[in-house]
């Protein structure tokens, strides 16, 4: 398996249900994006939420915050930059940077979240098997 990048990139476009009257994408969209861009970020490597749930682990957020710069629009192609800060323990950070087909920063972003042992229900280290993939 390839050693995790600290950074990751989607693109995709801005489909009509997810803006408002004006075109403009709903500011609540964007928690929904930055999921997109650390799922796949997981996905890329080999993992995914779903393994990780039938392993007994969930990754809930903890926190989330969203810097709007300019909007995204109905149609435009965006590309989403997630990147791990730090090298995870009991908690993983993530940022986002949201940007245009001109290279226009649009958004930015961070959430935080935290391995759960399903059973005991109480935070627990991150498993091994990502903690080795990681170039930190």
């Amino acid at each position: 398996m390839s050693k995790l990048r600290k950074h990751d990139e989607i693109q995709f476009r801005v489909r009509y249900g997810e803006t408002d009257q004006m075109g403009v994408v709903y500011h609540g969209n964007y928690a929904q994006y930055f999921e997109m861009g650390r799922t796949e970020w997981l996905r890329k490597f080999g993992f995914s939420y779903k393994q990780m749930e039938a392993d007994g682990i969930m990754l809930p957020v903890i926190s989330l915050t969203v810097k709007f710069k300019k909007p995204a629009r109905y149609d435009d192609l965006i590309k989403v930059k997630t990147e791990v800060v730090k090298k995870p323990s009991a908690r993983i950070e993530f940022t986002y940077e949201i940007s245009n087909e001109a290279d226009e920063i649009l958004t930015t972003g961070t959430s935080e979240l935290v391995f759960m042992d399903m059973v005991k229900n109480r935070p627990t280290r991150c498993p091994k098997y990502i903690l080795d993939q990681l170039p930190f």
